[in-house]
């Protein structure tokens, strides 16, 4: 009697955490469960229900509990007739439920998660860009001759607008850079990809940089471009046709770059002002830039 007395004290005092609010719906469930179990053994009947998932329990539950309600209901009024006028009156406005949550509801939580990851992302291309990618434009601008036909549209201010930069990233996309491959430093440029290896690894793993196409065909770019002159010990005696090669990949890492750069400001100067402020005043393209504020 003992032993029965002391486990019906601890099936009350389990059932207590069902009312807690600092319990999520399915640990509730998951409590309950497990309460169940405990008190049917303890009174001999044998119910395995370890191995039914929380929300079968939760649907029986709430079956049970709308059943218990209709009786209650039936027994007080004693009028069948409005529960199923009920019951079935609910049933004709279930579709539209249905579409109000699945779909309406859905979509707004849809429509946030991808700005969240969106956001996330953006921080991510935005340590690529202060770590990595603005040193390597500087570095490549500098052998670009044809730089002078776009510097203008890499040069935004605190008043481009949101078409701006719009034609100016189609002008960007279109442009074709005049690299001459034998005045660029491929010694230097080897040595500056290699100290950054681990850090485009890093980046190329991060699963949330699959949802962006576009940078991630940069990293595939400035990764590819890096292996080729990894597996070069010297450039002085390199055949025409090798340097050609070279120059193609120098080529489209620093298109993807200049394309992703200005998006990268587009994206500054709507969510972070302060940021694309500093992003301005130490812009690698800007021949006077300067991050002193004069006025």
């Amino acid at each position: 009697m003992l032993g029965k007395n002391k486990n019906t004290h601890i099936f009350t005092y389990k059932l207590r955490f069902l009312f807690s609010p600092c319990l999520d719906l399915r640990k509730k469930f998951l409590i309950f469960r497990d309460t169940l179990n405990g008190f049917f053994q303890d009174c001999g009947v044998d119910v395995k229900m370890k191995k039914v998932p929380w929300q079968i329990t939760l649907g029986v539950a709430l079956l049970a509990l709308s059943a218990a309600l209709c009786v209650v209901h039936y027994v007080v009024f004693r009028d069948i007739g409005q529960i199923i006028s009920w019951f079935l009156m609910a049933g004709a406005f279930l579709p539209l439920e249905v579409l109000f949550v699945t779909v309406i509801i859905q979509r707004l939580l849809e429509r946030r998660e991808t700005a969240a990851r969106r956001e996330k992302l953006n921080m991510v291309i935005g340590i690529f860009f202060g770590e990595f990618g603005t040193p390597l434009l500087s570095l490549l601008s500098l052998h670009d001759r044809n730089l002078d036909k776009i510097r203008k549209d890499l040069m935004p201010d605190k008043d481009e607008t949101e078409g701006e930069f719009n034609d100016a990233s189609k002008r960007i996309n279109g442009y074709e850079c005049g690299f001459e491959i034998t005045q660029l430093d491929l010694q230097g440029l080897k040595k500056y990809l290699a100290g950054k290896r681990e850090f485009i690894v890093r980046l190329l793993e991060n699963p949330a940089l699959l949802e962006h196409e576009s940078f991630t065909d940069l990293l595939w770019a400035v990764a590819h471009l890096m292996e080729e002159l990894s597996h070069r010990e010297e450039f002085a005696s390199l055949p025409a046709s090798d340097l050609s090669h070279l120059a193609i990949d120098v080529k489209r890492a620093y298109s993807a770059l200049l394309s992703q750069w200005l998006l990268y400001m587009s994206h500054l100067k709507v969510s972070y002002p302060y940021l694309f402020s500093l992003a301005v005043r130490t812009n690698p393209f800007d021949k006077s830039a300067s991050a002193v504020v004069r006025s």
